[in-house]
């Protein structure tokens, strides 16, 4: 079989159960569903011990999501949320894999199991080596690892011909090391996990705000008059986000919440933390629910700003004209541009009904501290950009900027992949980066731009690249077009990731592979200083520290900084101008490096004793806007202009709550009451009458894009609560079906949440 094919998810049906949709989040069902995981999983002491010092500020980061921790006093018994005990059961199984598994199991057995078996194999305990032609891994020394690295990469005949990708779990200190051997060894061709997710609010951000980050911080969503929560599914995805919710709503606050799907998290929860909560039976949430069409979004906020002005011009009392005249630019433009679109037209593109559409307006006339938080159902289309430009400028005319209550929120997934673009994890630095690199190293990187994940696909398929190593993460699940992204990996001479623990992505090979084991975040990093702190950035812009607790789960396995030490010196000990072995010995001298080299890290290794950590600079937050004309830009964005067959259906890939990104930790969805199946489709009811479906009925799915047909089969039919003509699946499983060409326009994010396809009975 050719590695390629390793890439397919096993299309196999267990015995799939659908119960109703609940309607609360949290509560009891989330302390059980906790305590399952850390008994089936985890070593009992070991369990309870880590997770009272999750999130702590004498503990260690979350390795799930990058919600912000409370500056102030946080929970002495539980400072984490269902998923992040499910992520800390992942990293620390009892169960290590090694050599006599990897004897035991060939690549291709392993192909064959499902992502969940495969992700809950074990902790991998020893780097493993796959030979040209092997079937089977094998153990490798450390040594001989760093060398066969260095090999493969000194032969390329350009250092393009390499391609150094990240996942969000990196911390700041092995990211930074990371890109700067990347720069020394001659490329950027830095790849991230930003460029499949919020690489568009990067963007629009910046166009719009003169920032890449949001502007808001944890209290600021404590104050607000009104959260907007859009494109974003809070219970699953970023469940310590509803505290946040709940305390807003305690002081008054109002919440909008527009989705497709009207997920348990947007309508209620229940703190598992408060037992009066419990039994009181918790905190509604959503005041006004808005059932948007996919990629509706524009259509529906240029709707509002249509009235918006409209009710500006009768009363003169709607929009904020002060802060409007001093701190903005573009407004005449932004209204002349307005005037060309049609309000009914807006409304019917959006699929929401006009009594809705007035019960949101109300609220955003009504109330001038709004702040805005969306995730990736807003930046995943082929508009994306304007997605989020378009809700920048209902902010401003609001004045909802750089006050407190009030500013952007994009809720970012992997615990550091914001601080992983901070440090320099970018195929498109700054040159004012670049300059202080050259300056502090002596060498002159290189200052076009790189490949970015598509570009990089691409090179690889094309065999443009040969060599692939991924710092964490698990790449051919991430990525899109599934078949397509296996060739390219298959195409390598060399693939290599750096991981805790077994994934698809190491069975799908090039030539040859490792599999270099690495400490997890709950793991004591010994070097020769001492027990190592290492660092992130939360969502917010916190910069705060993170140090390990537990003994490492096998004595050969080392750390993150220590591997990209060993690959960088290895690989340019003949020509380095840098001592890379010096920086495993002791990590406050990569936070010196940063402290140099990286803005707003004055005094990094001082402010990283504060236990709340440290807040980084942001303009938007100030009102001080680093853009061209020095105000917050009003933008013009375009309605989509697509439009569906008869037959076809846009659907939108989605996570279940037994998951985060790509980790799937159990079968089951119990917010919207799918058990023990993966293989599923959402489907309004009238489209499923109008295609003569029944209830788990099996259906292939098919997309065609640019002449060339995706197909994945074997999903079964479940009527939902979805906006006629949108369905919704999840991914991993549907990846294949995303066209490796078709992304948002600025940025080249895939549009996993707006592809056309087509149902067909099997």
């Amino acid at each position: 079989m050719n590695s390629k094919e390793h890439a397919k998810i096993t299309d196999k049906f267990s015995d799939l159960k659908v119960k109703k949709p609940k309607k609360n989040s949290a509560g009891l069902q989330s302390i059980l569903s906790s305590v399952t995981q850390v008994v089936k999983y985890m070593k009992p002491f070991e369990a309870l011990r880590l997770s009272l010092k999750m999130n702590q500020k004498d503990g260690f980061d979350c390795p799930g999501c990058a919600w912000a921790d409370p500056d102030g006093k946080r929970s002495s018994i539980a400072e984490y949320c269902e998923n992040g005990i499910k992520a800390i059961a992942e990293e620390a199984q009892k169960n290590t894999i090694g050599a006599s598994f990897f004897k035991k199991y060939s690549v291709e057995e392993l192909a064959g199991w499902s992502d969940f078996e495969i992700g809950k194999a074990g902790r991998l305990s020893e780097p493993m080596v796959l030979k040209e032609g092997s079937t089977h891994y094998e153990p490798i020394s450390w040594d001989a690892a760093f060398k066969k690295v260095a090999k493969h990469l000194n032969a390329l005949k350009s250092p393009d011909e390499a391609i150094f990708y990240t996942s969000g779990r990196t911390t700041n200190e092995a990211a930074f090391l990371y890109q700067l051997f990347v720069r020394e060894f001659g490329t950027t061709n830095l790849p991230d996990c930003s460029n499949m997710c919020h690489e568009a609010s990067g963007s629009a951000l910046t166009q719009t705000l003169g920032t890449g980050k949001g502007s808001v911080t944890l209290n600021d969503l404590h104050k607000a008059d009104v959260l907007i929560i859009i494109g974003q599914n809070p219970a699953t995805n970023h469940p310590r986000m509803l505290s946040a919710l709940e305390k807003c709503k305690k002081n008054g606050g109002k919440i909008i919440a527009i989705n497709p799907l009207p997920e348990a998290g947007l309508m209620h929860f229940t703190n598992p933390q408060k037992p009066l909560k419990i039994l009181s039976g918790g905190t509604k949430l959503a005041d006004v629910y808005v059932p948007i069409r996919i990629n509706g979004d524009v259509a529906f906020t240029k709707a509002l700003l249509i009235k918006l002005i409209e009710k500006e011009a009768e009363t003169g009392n709607v929009t904020d004209k002060e802060f409007i005249k001093t701190y903005t630019h573009g407004y005449d433009d932004f209204v002349n541009d307005l005037k060309q679109y049609d309000f009914e037209n807006c409304l019917k593109a959006s699929g929401v009904s006009k009594e809705i559409f007035d019960d949101v307006l109300d609220i955003i006339i009504n109330n001038n501290n709004i702040i805005a938080c969306w995730a990736m159902g807003l930046t995943q289309h082929e508009n994306a950009v304007d997605n989020i430009r378009e809700l920048v400028n209902l902010l401003l005319l609001k004045g909802s900027i750089g006050k407190p209550g009030t500013g952007t929120c994009p809720v970012r997934g992997h615990s550091n992949v914001q601080g992983d673009r901070t440090v320099g994890i970018w195929d498109a630095a700054p040159q004012d980066f670049l300059d202080k690199i050259e300056a502090k190293y002596g060498f002159k990187p290189k200052s076009e731009p790189g490949y970015a994940v598509l570009e990089s696909i691409k090179a690889m398929h094309e065999q443009r690249a040969k060599v692939f190593i991924g710092l964490g993460g698990n790449f051919t699940v991430a990525a899109p077009d599934t078949n397509y992204t296996g060739q390219a990996l298959a195409n390598c001479n060399l693939t290599v990731h750096v991981s805790t623990k077994l994934n698809r992505s190491h069975l799908v090979t090039g030539k040859e592979a490792l599999i270099l084991p690495c400490l997890g975040r709950s793991e004591k990093d010994y070097q020769k200083s001492g027990v190592q702190t290492l660092s992130v950035e939360n969502s917010m812009g916190v910069v705060s520290s993170t140090k390990g607790v537990k003994e490492p789960c096998s004595d050969r396995i080392i750390s993150e900084v220590a591997v990209v030490c060993g690959m960088a010196y290895e690989t340019m000990k003949d020509r380095t101008k840098i001592n890379w072995l010096e920086y495993k010995d002791d990590y406050d001298r990569v936070r010196d490096d940063i402290e140099e080299v990286v803005s707003g890290f004055e005094a990094f290794n001082k402010r990283l004793q504060n236990p709340s950590g440290f807040y980084l600079p942001n303009g938007a937050r100030i009102r001080k806007f680093n853009t061209t004309s020095g105000k917050a830009e009003f933008s013009k964005n375009k309605l989509p202009g697509w439009t569906l067959k008869e037959d076809e259906l846009i659907m939108m890939t989605i996570r279940s709550h037994d998951q985060f990104n790509t980790t799937i930790y159990g079968m089951n969805d119990r917010y919207r009451g799918i058990y023990n199946e993966r293989r599923i489709i959402f489907m309004n009811r009238e489209d499923m009458k109008l295609r003569g479906l029944e209830e788990q009925q099996v259906v292939h799915l098919k997309s065609e894009y640019d002449g060339v047909i995706r197909e994945a089969n074997n999903f079964k039919v479940v009527g939902y609560d979805i906006p006629k003509d949108c369905c919704a699946t999840y991914y991993p499983e549907t990846n294949v079906l995303v066209p490796i060409d078709s992304f948002a326009h600025t940025c080249k994010t895939p549009t996993s949440k707006s592809i056309r396809i087509t149902v067909k009975v099997a």
